[in-house]
């Protein structure tokens, strides 16, 4: 299935990675939709793929981090429509509290770029609101 103009909607993963110092992890997109903005971690989940490891593998291919998978913090659905008004991308997505455990940062498959940033930094980014209320909502449940 074509994740443009689809014919139903895709299921993906994202993770909203706090390291110990409460910093987030962010990627530059590098492929559509959003391509060239900052976000979370994510993609879509492979037929068999149980979520948390989705999510495990998506972080570590975008970004060279092994991840421990927490609690679902949100999920939402992000629809793209074309000037013409018809589904241009529409995704499930499952976003999930994680916290770094190894590997190297740096930015792989799918990411331009790839950093820790504090939460009161956020802003310089152009986050999207929605990803900027999953991220809050985030850092709440990891200091509660």
């Amino acid at each position: 299935m074509s994740r443009h103009y689809p014919d139903r909607p895709v299921v993906g993963v994202g993770a909203i990675v706090i390291d110990e110092a409460g910093r987030v992890l962010l990627v530059k997109r590098a492929q559509e939709p959003l391509k060239g903005r900052w976000s979370l971690p994510g993609g879509m989940v492979e037929l068999g793929e149980a979520l948390p490891e989705a999510v495990a593998r998506e972080v570590l291919e975008e970004t060279g981090l092994t991840v421990a998978v927490g609690p679902l913090v949100e999920v939402l659905d992000r629809i793209y429509r074309d000037p013409d008004g018809r589904v241009s991308y529409h995704y499930v997505l499952l976003d999930y509290l994680c916290r770094p455990v190894g590997g190297t940062l740096g930015a792989g498959t799918d990411a331009a770029d790839a950093v820790f940033a504090p939460p009161d930094a956020l802003d310089r980014f152009g986050i999207v609101a929605a990803t900027r209320a999953v991220i809050d909502r985030a850092v709440a449940m990891a200091h509660p």
